[in-house]
């Protein structure tokens, strides 16, 4: 009898080694995206100025909560300003594109 090899054998441990590396660099840029949800909070005062009004950062976070379907009266509450505002940031967002706008990574 002769031994029969399977007829595309081949080493699977570079293979595994292959997916090892990849699960790891998931892992590592699943905390990186989780650090960055983090950072969306309309509560962070680093959303307004000194004087009240929004700063870049809080520009962003507006576009966001529209971008997830938030009304205005929900943004402008989470946000803590005016329904106004809240409109007014909504109609820059829509004019940026709405969902299809580019987004700003937040620092």
């Amino acid at each position: 009898m002769t031994d029969k090899k399977p007829p595309h054998s081949f080493d699977l441990k570079p293979v595994l080694d292959l997916i090892a590396g990849i699960e790891a660099d998931l892992q590592r840029l699943k905390g990186l995206v989780e650090q960055q949800a983090e950072k969306f909070d309309p509560a962070n005062p680093h959303n307004k100025t000194p004087d009240g009004k929004l700063t870049d950062e809080g520009v962003e976070c507006c576009y966001r909560m529209f971008d997830e379907g938030k009304s205005r009266y929900s943004v402008a509450q989470q946000m803590k300003i005016s329904f106004a505002a809240a409109t007014h940031r909504f109609n820059s967002w829509r004019k940026l594109g709405g969902k299809k706008r580019t987004r700003v990574l937040l620092g």
